[in-house]
């Protein structure tokens, strides 16, 4: 049996993200992007995904996690991203290596 369709993800990120990383995955690209690559997500999953830190540099890995799925205005466990699916995020407490940092000599690549 296939899984249904999710009305809507949450996916929750680090709040630790900067500014610059918080404008790339809110843009319409972005939430694009996760509705062709999720496919079938249970809560608790956790992805990895490039955000773009700007010109030159290393970019950083940003964990998502599924915090929150609906099918049919309920909620559920699991569900399949597709491309009438609503892309939500929320932050959680954690920090990421991005912006001038990931392009110095002392940023995590050094």
């Amino acid at each position: 049996m296939s899984e249904p369709m999710a009305d809507s993800v949450v996916l929750s990120y680090p709040d630790g993200l900067s500014g610059w990383g918080r404008d790339q995955i809110d843009t319409d690209r972005y939430r694009g992007y996760f509705r062709r690559v999720l496919g079938t997500v249970s809560v608790g999953d956790v992805r990895e995904e490039f955000v773009d830190v700007g010109c030159c540099g290393d970019s950083p890995d940003v964990p998502f996690r599924v915090v929150a799925i609906t099918v049919d205005g309920e909620p559920a466990e699991t569900a399949v991203v597709a491309a009438g699916t609503e892309v939500a995020y929320e932050t959680h407490d954690g920090e990421v290596d991005g912006g001038w940092c990931v392009q110095s000599a002392a940023g995590p690549n050094a």
